[in-house]
């Protein structure tokens, strides 16, 4: 039997601000997200994030939670595991598991213990160090420590499969008709521009080109995570014949560059524009979560209307949607 191990970043427990607290201090403790001296890291954490910034986390948490089904990334998350299992069948078993938090890499590792070899799908469909990097590294580290080690295979980075692409436009053709939107925003994850740099080479970032394309002598490297959400927003934007957009880059935090633009400034300098319908992708989520839900559906709709629009659409992720199922199923088959 074949393992198929999906992997998202986390969520925490409860909309709480105790158990925001322990995902916080499990996430920002990772070298690879805030990627500074240990001793710094310790610091920024202990004296300045984590005395603030669970209590506000989990009021954002708080509206978007059901309290049914819980934290919405894990629940579109075990739908996609479900109908996954449902599709490939008995010679599959597909575990989830969140890099921070539950359900943890160990445990579905132990749970996938009696297969010959495991397949690992991170749900990042841009590579980066902090999301597709660590989870492949955690799950290297956690089975070499075992006395029998299983093959393992990982699908790479798929920002520009047309599976994936596909199943993005199906999800968004209907929302786009209805909403008639006068602008589209393909909004992804920020990074912070040492990280771009760190995985890419001395080009990267050295002129606001330099993303046009995903590899080439001239071109970014093949794993710079801004060239491929560029690529990602060309693919849809080519499928879904939209040819006014703006690629931007949502929740920075700090006094570190990000890479820009900007989400949130795009949207004041659209408004003054005079444009008042704007639509809004979130590419680098596969599953609605705190990010598209909360910091675009819920504030940056406000600040949209604030600004002087009149609709913001948020684009829905693509969660389970039988699209999606079929390319996992397909990436993992392939892989």
């Amino acid at each position: 039997m074949t393992g198929l191990l999906l992997i998202n970043l986390g969520t925490p427990d409860a909309p709480t601000t105790p158990a925001v607290r322990r995902y916080l201090r499990e996430f920002l403790s990772d070298p690879r997200v805030i990627d500074i001296n240990p001793v710094g890291r310790a610091l920024l954490l202990n004296l300045v994030i984590l005395p603030f910034r669970p209590a506000r986390s989990a009021e954002a948490y708080r509206k978007v939670w059901d309290p049914t089904t819980g934290s919405p990334l894990l629940m579109h998350s075990r739908a996609l595991a479900a109908g996954v299992q449902a599709k490939l069948g008995a010679d599959w078993q597909v575990e989830l598991a969140m890099r921070y938090g539950n359900p943890s890499i160990a445990s579905a590792l132990e749970s996938l213990r009696a297969c010959t070899r495991i397949v690992v799908l991170p749900l990042f469909p841009q590579y980066a160090a902090s999301s597709t990097a660590t989870a492949v590294a955690r799950v290297m580290e956690l089975a070499t420590q075992r006395w029998d080690v299983k093959p393992i295979d990982v699908v790479p980075a798929f920002h520009a499969e047309p599976m994936f692409l596909d199943a993005f436009a199906t999800v968004a053709r209907p929302v786009l008709a209805e909403a008639k939107p006068d602008h589209v925003l393909f909004s992804f994850h920020g990074l912070p521009e040492r990280q771009i740099r760190k995985s890419g080479d001395d080009k990267c970032l050295a002129s606001p080109a330099c993303c046009d394309r995903v590899a080439g002598p001239e071109g970014p490297a093949p794993n710079c995570y801004r060239a491929q959400c560029f690529a990602t927003a060309r693919g849809l934007a080519e499928r879904l014949a939209i040819t006014d957009y703006t690629v931007c880059f949502q929740s920075r935090l700090g006094r570190t560059p990000w890479i820009t633009p900007h989400t949130d400034v795009v949207v004041e300098d659209i408004a003054k524009t005079g444009k008042k319908r704007l639509a809004v992708f979130c590419p680098a989520f596969v599953a609605d979560c705190l990010e598209t839900l909360e910091e675009i559906g819920i504030r940056l709709t406000e600040q949209w209307k604030a600004a002087g629009g009149e609709a913001l659409t948020l684009v829905p992720s693509l969660n389970a949607t039988p699209a999606w199922i079929d390319a996992v199923c397909a990436l993992a088959q392939r892989s």
